[in-house]
């Protein structure tokens, strides 16, 4: 069977382009992540790890659709090979099944997640250009009207931090970031 595997980084962006794609290949069964392919961790990845078998062939528009990284990469690939199945990718014209194919997979993938360094890179800077002139303040911090209250009684002893925690619901870290910051009387809430 030929199976496809299709990935878009979020719930917004269009699919179609792959989908077609994979009609034309004659592609059996599809797979559809809406989601980062930063790790493995995509329930249709997992599904379709699970599902194939010996004789299978995994499709894949592109290598960046399947793994951001190239340990992530190399280990779907060992995976799928160990249960018999191939793996082409069609932008690279790449067929895990002969040596030159596995270490052109290398490369791309290696390819791969230094395109997205760069990326993350070039985010990372126009960021801090943003922060610099002003533009860019990050999230805005959540409200929590009964802060001050609620710490009081904490200190106080009456509730313990995790029920401060729960009452606030805001993660430990949050809690005591602001308790902190509130201390130091850097701000109120």
């Amino acid at each position: 069977m030929k199976i496809g595997y299709i990935r878009v980084s979020t719930q917004e962006q269009n699919t179609i382009r792959q989908e077609v794609l994979m009609k034309e290949l004659g592609v059996d069964e599809v797979y559809i992540d809406r989601m980062s392919g930063k790790n493995t961790d995509r329930p249709e990845l997992k599904k379709m790890m699970e599902y194939v078998r010996r004789g299978d062939t995994v499709i894949v528009e592109s290598i960046s659709r399947f793994a951001r990284n190239t340990r992530d990469l190399l280990d779907l690939v060992e995976r799928l090979t160990a249960k018999g199945v191939e793996f082409v990718s069609k932008k690279e014209a790449l067929d895990t099944t002969t040596p030159t194919g596995k270490f052109m997979l290398t490369i791309f993938g290696a390819v791969a997640e230094l395109e997205r360094e760069y990326i993350l890179q070039r985010q990372r800077e126009g960021i801090a250009i943003a922060k610099e002139q002003g533009k860019y303040t990050g999230r805005k911090a959540k409200q929590l009207p009964d802060f001050d209250k609620v710490v009081a009684q904490w200190r106080r002893g009456e509730i313990t931090a995790v029920e401060a925690m729960r009452v606030l619901n805001v993660s430990k870290s949050t809690f005591y970031r602001r308790v902190k910051a509130l201390s130091a009387g850097s701000i109120s809430y």
